[in-house]
């Protein structure tokens, strides 16, 4: 699936619309350049999946974990572009978190040692970079989905 989304609102809404179908054990792979709206998407997503604290890059960090406010799964947001090697996400000890869904920037060399199904999000910009204002431009989204987990998520109607 490709999408256009005008404006970091929309990329945020269709996080949003994500989250709320999303449950635990489910993996997303964002990949993009930096500014593309990785995080807003993420910020999305917490907003769908009820969660808690603000939604900021885990970039220095490399991970945070948003506990559900309404008893559903936690986010676990990690950024895997200081990574290099996958054994280094496995010191994240995700598997002491089952109820999580698990959103990983620039994982895309990873994922696979996590999980078997995930859901891969491509984001692009558009050429028009307004450096005055990061969140303005339309920005190309491609959905592409490895498993069967997938299969029963609704996407119709996301925009």
């Amino acid at each position: 699936m490709k999408l256009t989304i005008l404006d970091s609102e929309q990329m945020q809404s269709l996080g949003k619309k994500f989250g709320q179908q999303l449950r635990a054990g489910d993996y997303l792979v964002l990949t993009g350049q930096l500014g593309a709206g990785k995080t807003t998407f993420t910020q999305g997503i917490a907003e769908g999946l009820q969660v808690a604290g603000s939604v900021t890059s885990p970039t220095f960090v490399v991970s945070r974990i948003h506990k559900s406010l309404v008893g559903g799964p936690e986010l676990i947001h990690i950024d895997a572009y200081r990574l290099s090697q996958s054994d280094q996400l496995l010191d994240l000890d995700l598997e002491d978190h089952p109820n999580s869904v698990v959103v990983i920037e620039w994982g895309r060399e990873f994922v696979t040692s996590l999980s078997d199904t995930w859901l891969d999000v491509e984001i692009s910009r558009d050429s028009e970079f307004n450096e005055g204002d990061p969140a303005a431009g339309i920005r190309k989204v491609k959905i592409s989905s490895i498993g069967p987990r997938w299969d029963e998520l609704d996407l119709s109607g996301l925009i």
